[in-house]
């Protein structure tokens, strides 16, 4: 919690889209809302507030939980468009959460013109990673249309997902000395990358190594937040078409969609932006709260041929995995916080323009993989909200819901301006890519329809979601065959 201040909450949080079931009455989002206001106690870790002790913070149960202060029912304006969703959600997300109290918020928010209704969900960053609160969310919705849950804070969670509660600064000494085996060589590994001298012939992307870009500026409290969606068979098949990963190929069109946003803003540097990409550790270990070892990724986003550019990416995600294949958890974690020591002090002088560790985060998070319901109500979009930083002012989170990925752009609405043109530039990246593999070209992606699917139906394979705050959606229609 170092570094959280007004301009820069370290909150990460979840935006569903439902559809409520058939023959439900204009007060269904209300009558979920009165339902779960009876759920007056909150189990492990929505109990947990932070409290600070002889200069360590640390979690204890909070004795006064109160869930309306946690809870809120909210309604959009007219004409309930997804544009008045993402305004709100945006505004939503730049608040700053009371430290006093355990931190989450949860709003349920109803009004949109197509009679379905969405929940934000915003959860500190200090009490889960984004794995955790995906596994969390997804864990107190159903399988089932018929089950009725309990609200997400009541339900009991596996003590992974717990917060733990504050530990004495001996026993963090003691755990210390027994961990110091495994910690030494992650911080030489991480100093050796430090010291280490880019060349442009080696793949492995190191710190500090990126260039300035107008993503490495001090940003404002204000946050936007536009999404859009894809088949995860989709990317899939690109991946096996040119030997990637469908990590890789995220990577690939977020780059070519960036490369494409800066250009239109004659704001390309000469050198290729570097991304942070986040690793989960949760299959390395049961212990909960944060599990996250890092790699640096080339984006080779001075390169103009998409499938060059793809294999530049590949080589370099290749080269950081071999870099972290020998260590173990620990060594992981102590690897990545050697590398990103010099951070903190560079972003308090504001060197950090200049000389950046990184230019933006790109993390891909794993979801559910079958049809999930809230009470009846079928969940057809989820998106994640994420985490700008003075320096950082552009995040990039991509997470699964059955055969979708839903990219969710997070950025300072002063640094990042028309950041909803992204959407459209990920459009482009995609049709090149495919077009360059003389794959089906790609189709222009249609706005999210007025009206909801079918409650048996997911939405389908090939069509593809767009949200943004900045423009008012409309309607494009799905072609089968590829525009030239």
């Amino acid at each position: 919690m170092v570094i959280e201040g007004r301009q820069q909450p370290m909150h990460v949080a979840g935006l569903h889209i439902y559809t409520p079931p058939a023959g439900a009455g204009e007060d269904h989002v209300q009558q979920i809302y009165q339902g779960w206001r009876k759920y007056v106690k909150a189990e492990k870790p929505f109990n947990q507030r932070p409290v600070l002790s002889m200069g360590q913070w640390g979690w204890e149960e909070d004795a006064d939980f109160d869930v309306d202060h946690h809870l809120s029912h909210l309604a959009l304006p007219r004409p309930g468009r997804i544009r008045e969703l993402l305004m709100l959600v945006s505004r939503l997300h730049g608040a700053l959460m009371d430290r006093s109290r355990p931190l989450w918020e949860l709003h349920l928010i109803e009004g949109l013109a197509d009679g379905r209704f969405a929940l934000y969900v915003k959860i500190h960053h200090a009490l889960i990673d984004g794995v955790t609160g995906i596994r969390l969310v997804a864990s107190s919705l159903s399988h089932d249309s018929a089950e009725i849950k309990p609200p997400l804070w009541a339900q009991r969670h596996s003590q992974a997902a717990a917060g733990r509660p504050a530990r004495s600064l001996a026993a963090k000494m003691v755990d210390a000395v027994l961990t110091g085996r495994k910690i030494i060589p992650g911080l030489g590994s991480g100093l050796l990358d430090l010291l280490r001298t880019a060349s442009p012939d080696d793949a492995l992307a190191l710190p500090f190594q990126a260039p300035p870009s107008p993503f490495n500026v001090g940003i404002s409290g204000s946050r936007r937040f536009v999404a859009q969606s894809y088949s995860l068979t989709r990317m899939r098949e690109i991946g096996k078409a040119t030997g990637a990963t469908v990590n890789d190929v995220t990577l690939a069109v977020c780059a070519g969609a960036l490369r494409k946003y800066l250009m239109a803003r004659d704001n390309l540097p000469e050198k290729p932006l570097i991304a942070m990409v986040p690793v989960s550790l949760h299959g390395e270990t049961r212990k909960g709260g944060n599990q996250v070892a890092l790699m640096l990724a080339n984006l080779a986003t001075d390169v103009a041929d998409p499938l060059a550019r793809l294999q530049r990416i590949v080589a370099s995600t290749a080269a950081a995995k071999a870099r972290l294949s020998g260590m173990v958890r620990v060594e992981k974690i102590a690897h990545a916080a050697m590398m990103l020591a010099p951070m903190l002090p560079d972003m308090i002088t504001g060197r950090a323009r200049k000389r950046p560790a990184f230019n933006l985060i790109i993390s891909n998070v794993p979801g559910p993989t079958g049809t999930l319901y809230l009470n009846g109500a079928r969940l057809d979009e989820a998106y994640p909200v994420s985490i700008p930083a003075d320096f950082l002012a552009l995040n990039i989170t991509v997470s699964g819901y059955g055969d979708r990925l839903g990219f969710g752009f997070t950025a300072c609405r002063r640094a990042v301006p028309a950041l909803q043109r992204m959407v459209d530039h990920l459009d482009e990246a995609f049709a090149e890519l495919e077009s360059a593999l003389g794959a089906t070209k790609a189709r222009p992606a249609p706005k999210r329809p007025r009206r909801p699917a079918p409650a048996s139906a997911l939405p389908k394979a090939g069509t593809a979601t767009a949200i943004d705050v900045g423009q008012t959606p409309r309607r494009r229609k799905v072609r089968k065959t590829p525009p030239s």
